[in-house]
């Protein structure tokens, strides 16, 4: 959508800069006149690609940082501060530019007169969709500090359990890149030393010795060509990622289908989609607006196809608990509990406990995955650079014997 710059006048007279994305110039005026501004001028601007990404970069808040501002929040409004001084606080202390200048932002829409939640709606970017349509029901139904516990609680487990299940995935790729570096290494470097020395001798080469020797050949004289088809298939696969739904679906399922990591992505997408939907419920958001808001945040597509079929399913008077049940990706303990949960009027707290189930099942599948990947790629690596000095030493037997 086209980019718009604008000069507005707030209603105490400070005068504000910006830029809106609308379909029209048009679309833009309405929407900025909406939000209840004197608009001065606005003018469309041209922006490349790279300062598109360059800005979104810029304006992204790390979860670390949005975590610690949640629970700080929840604590100062727990104490009694208002929300206009517990946001200049939080915003002086923030090592967050971003969030800081969010915060700045917000303070002054809320000085204005504006809802705490419609002041951190202009904020997208740093507000997340959830955590404003919490806030919002929250304001509506007078518990403004529970909400904020709840979100609090919700995004530091969120985190966590991201942290864990990022470091299980992370660890095995860094050591298969070392295991890369290091034979990349031997091949090009040390091989080649002693195939020189094989040279000079008549006597018969191993099979083994022969596939190193080539191997190293292929990899010094055609590294380049290697480089490019790996370049070549990551730059494809990611285009194909992100513009083809087909695709980035099929990559999701071939993920989920893995024989361990699959199951702990399986487990925490359920955890993070129970929570979301429980912590929504908890605070009195209306759940056919709950699962449109989880459909949203929700990362799987796998799962967020289920909970839009959830969504239709309650529209038309059937049970939630029904596409949970005749999906793989969900066990029958989360399909039986979503029904008792239903049937009962504690939909909020069957979630949670399933959230609570799944979350503390990948805290204990992570401690152990953890402990076996080690020792499983050393002896990978131990075994493929044994392949390649095995394949030197060999010949050099051979060579030491005609020396002697």
């Amino acid at each position: 959508m086209p980019l718009y710059k604008y000069v507005v006048r707030a209603k105490k007279g400070k005068v504000k800069r910006g830029t809106i994305e609308s379909v029209s110039k048009h679309a833009a005026i309405k929407q900025l006149q909406q939000s209840g501004v004197n608009l001065r001028e606005i003018k469309e601007t041209k922006e490349t690609i790279f300062n598109k990404n360059l800005s979104l970069t810029m304006h992204s808040v790390k979860n670390r940082d949005f975590v610690i501002y949640c629970r700080q929040f929840a604590t100062l409004i727990r104490a009694g501060i208002s929300i206009v001084e517990a946001t200049n606080i939080l915003a002086q202390q923030s090592d967050s530019k971003a969030l800081k200048k969010a915060l700045l932002q917000v303070e002054d829409d809320v000085r204005e007169g504006q809802a705490y939640s419609t002041a951190i709606k202009k904020q997208p970017k740093i507000f997340p969709v959830l955590f404003v349509n919490m806030i919002r029901a929250g304001e509506m139904i007078g518990n403004l500090d529970e909400t904020l516990d709840r979100l609090a609680t919700y995004y530091e487990k969120q985190y966590t359990l991201k942290r864990k299940v990022q470091s299980t995935m992370t660890y095995p790729i860094i050591l298969f890149v070392l295991i890369l570096v290091v034979v990349s290494f031997m091949l090009i470097f040390v091989v080649p030393n002693f195939v020189t020395i094989f040279d000079q001798f008549d006597g018969e080469i191993p099979a083994i010795t022969k596939i190193v020797m080539k191997l190293s050949e292929i990899v010094k004289e055609l590294w380049w060509l290697v480089l490019l088809i790996l370049m070549v298939c990551i730059s494809t696969f990611i285009a194909l990622f992100k513009r083809n739904k087909t695709f980035h679906y099929g990559v999701h399922l071939v993920i989920l289908k893995l024989p361990v990591f699959g199951k702990v992505l399986q487990k925490s997408a359920i955890a993070r989609m129970t929570r979301t939907l429980a912590s929504l419920f908890a605070s009195s958001v209306p759940i056919l607006d709950a699962l449109e808001i989880v459909e949203k945040v929700v990362g799987n597509p796998i799962i967020r196809k289920v909970v839009r079929e959830s969504h239709d399913n309650l529209e038309r008077g059937s049970p939630l608990s029904e596409p949970l049940a005749d999906s793989w990706v969900f066990p029958p303990l989360v399909s039986q509990m979503v029904a008792i949960g239903e049937q009962t009027g504690s939909l909020d707290y069957m979630l949670m406990k399933i959230a609570d189930f799944y979350e503390q099942d990948v805290d204990r599948t992570v401690d152990a995955l953890k402990s076996l990947i080690e020792p499983v790629m050393i002896i990978f690596l131990a075994t493929i650079v044994g392949f390649i000095v095995l394949a030197i030493l060999i010949p050099m037997f051979t060579v030491f014997t005609e020396i002697q």
